[in-house]
């Protein structure tokens, strides 16, 4: 049974949910988490210099300024029952040992793929499978970026046929809404799964 918290008028706080938004270096997770978020997102980007040339390979992303260097941060509520709390984890692999102490107790995550980019998605793909943590693919449509069906994007990520892959549009509160339902919706069905009796 979920232990409820109260606060100190005796009021019901609402559940907690923590989301990771993940992906390769420009793929929009910013934007994604500052589109939804109900509260200005706490950003930490710094603008990409020529000392980054040589870390951050922008090819296909020429026109990216800047780069998330910790996390991002936004808030949802619903209903005043649940509070969705969304980390934007950092692409570049330098960042990736902060991904361990987000994914601690998270629902699940958002894995946004650029077409242009593809195979950037094989590392958080590959975490989310080794720790058995539910996600979802959301491929962020850039305008000129060639569109791909679905079912190509599923295959050429090599995703099982349970793992959703829907388009998304990270500039737009009501897609970014989409993809988060979408992931809250599987991520509650396979733990249905993961708990019924054998």
């Amino acid at each position: 049974m979920d232990s409820m918290r109260f606060d100190r008028q005796g009021r019901r706080l609402p559940k907690a949910i923590k989301i990771m938004i993940a992906g390769g270096f420009g793929a929009g997770k910013t934007t994604l988490v500052g589109a939804v978020s109900e509260t200005k997102p706490l950003r930490t980007e710094e603008i990409l210099t020529d000392r980054s040339v040589p870390v951050d390979d922008v090819s296909g992303v020429e026109e990216k300024t800047t780069t998330t260097v910790a996390m991002d941060f936004g808030r949802i509520t619903i209903k005043d029952e649940f509070m969705l709390y969304l980390f934007g984890t950092p692409g570049q692999e330098r960042f990736w040992f902060m991904w361990d102490e987000v994914a601690i107790g998270s629902l699940g995550a958002v894995v946004l793929a650029d077409t242009r980019r593809l195979a950037d998605c094989f590392p958080a793909v590959d975490y989310f499978e080794r720790r058995h943590i539910p996600f979802i693919v959301a491929v962020n449509c850039f305008e000129g970026a060639r569109q791909y069906d679905l079912e190509e994007v599923q295959a050429a990520l090599n995703l099982g046929s349970g793992i959703p892959v829907l388009l998304c549009d990270a500039r737009a509160r009501e897609s970014g809404k989409k993809v988060l339902i979408a992931l809250v919706q599987h991520a509650m069905e396979t733990r249905k799964k993961q708990s019924a009796p054998a």
